[in-house]
């Protein structure tokens, strides 16, 4: 878990050390949202939100930092607390039960 006021630098440098092919999921405390942001290659980034809206967008690096500020404040308005989980080498259009039963 990781506050949502330090999540966007946070989320960057996990980003920048994520090997191609692998994906992180930050999903809400009670698990019922989510953005998946998988690396393609060396640039290119995949981002799929699941939550108030449902959207894929194909983008670089250099564009991940505002992207990611729209999505945190759209999917999280009124978080304090956001998990972070590194699914590893997965798809982003996987479903990962994350509920506990």
């Amino acid at each position: 878990m990781i506050d949502k006021a330090t999540a966007l630098q946070t989320v960057l440098r996990t980003l920048k050390k994520l090997p191609e092919g692998h994906a992180i999921d930050l999903r809400t405390y009670k698990r019922n949202r989510s953005v998946v942001i998988k690396r393609l290659v060396d640039d290119q980034f995949e981002v799929k939100e699941k939550g108030f809206h449902e959207e894929r967008f194909l983008i670089p690096s250099t564009r991940m930092k505002k992207l990611l500020k729209t999505l945190l404040k759209r999917e999280f308005p009124r978080s304090t607390k956001i998990r972070l989980y590194d699914l590893g080498p997965a798809e982003t259009d996987t479903h990962i039960a994350r509920k506990k039963i």
